[in-house]
Formats: structure tokens, C-alpha cells, sequence
């Protein structure tokens, strides 16, 4: 079965709010974990920002799925 790209983030959305929750029972290193993925996200971000980049998605488009002007797009992730 095939997991759609819209419906895996999703459940990793979910993962994440438990994963806080988890945490808000535990120590700082699970704290200082959770808070490493920060790290990780943005790697995942500028990972897709990219591949969208190279596949030939407008900084326009690209910014509405960042939230973001074009300008800040290309002001970012311009190369």
C-alpha cells in the first residue's frame, strides 16, 4: 500500500504532539532531544525546498507552501 506524501505527514505530525507529550512527563535529555529535532526539520525543509526548486516549482509556489513571499524564497534558498 502506498502512503500519499500529504497523508505521511500527517501521521508525523501526530508522532510530533506525542512525542511533546511524552516528553512533558520525562527528563531534559528527552527534552534536549525533541528539541534536536528542530535540527532535523530543517534539513527536511531545505531538502524539499530544492527538490521543488529543481523540479521547476515557481518561488512563488514554493512560497505559499512556505508561507512566504516569493522575495523571502529567494532571499533564502537562492543559488
Amino acid at each position: 500500500m502506498k502512503v500519499e506524501t500529504s497523508e505521511y505527514l500527517r501521521m508525523l505530525a501526530r508522532m510530533l504532539a506525542a512525542a511533546g507529550r511524552r516528553v512533558a512527563e520525562a527528563d531534559e535529555d528527552e527534552l534536549a532531544q525533541l528539541v534536536a529535532l528542530r535540527d532535523v526539520l530543517e534539513s527536511a525543509i531545505e531538502a524539499g525546498v530544492r527538490g521543488q526548486r529543481a523540479s521547476g516549482s515557481s518561488l512563488a509556489q514554493i512560497g505559499r507552501g512556505l508561507g512566504v513571499s516569493k522575495q523571502a524564497v529567494h532571499k533564502r534558498w537562492a543559488s
